[in-house]
């Protein structure tokens, strides 16, 4: 699918592939606290992370920074790496998700907040534990079908 990918009028930045898999871990946890505890400031929280992760990159987010000056200097030097904008674009899809159960919870509509972190709880999980980042799926096939 990278083939998609390759055009010459953007330029490419890669980062290293385990980053947003450990920032999907934490997000995990995160997004399981706000759900369980239904508190509408962690939510917030995990929102702004991703609105960073959507407009400067997943490296850039808390998450990624704790990775780079953390995990990644324990693990080994050979990284894969993959380029930035499926990543972006799963942040992003992940700011709405949070957006849409923050406004479920100050709006007192409960099951939007729940609906909506539960949805972005499953991606996170998935990324986190399977390596599958929906989010970035998307952005490809979105990417395959707008070039025809």
């Amino acid at each position: 699918m990278s083939e998609v990918l390759d055009t010459p009028e953007v330029r490419k930045i890669y980062i290293d592939a385990r980053g947003p898999r450990f920032g999907a871990a934490i997000t995990t946890t995160v997004l399981a606290i706000a759900l369980v505890t239904q508190n509408e400031l962690v939510l917030v929280a995990q929102g702004i992370v991703f609105l960073i992760g959507a407009i400067r990159g997943p490296q850039f987010t808390p998450y990624g920074l704790i990775y780079k000056n953390f995990i990644k200097p324990r693990l080994s030097k050979e990284a894969p790496t993959e380029d930035v904008r499926p990543p972006k674009f799963a942040q992003a899809v992940g700011f709405v998700f949070a957006l849409v159960g923050s406004i479920g919870a100050f709006t007192g509509v409960d099951v939007l907040f729940t609906v909506a972190t539960g949805f972005a709880l499953a991606a996170a999980f998935l990324n986190s534990a399977f390596n599958y980042c929906l989010g970035c799926e998307m952005y490809l096939l979105i990417v395959r079908f707008t070039s025809k």
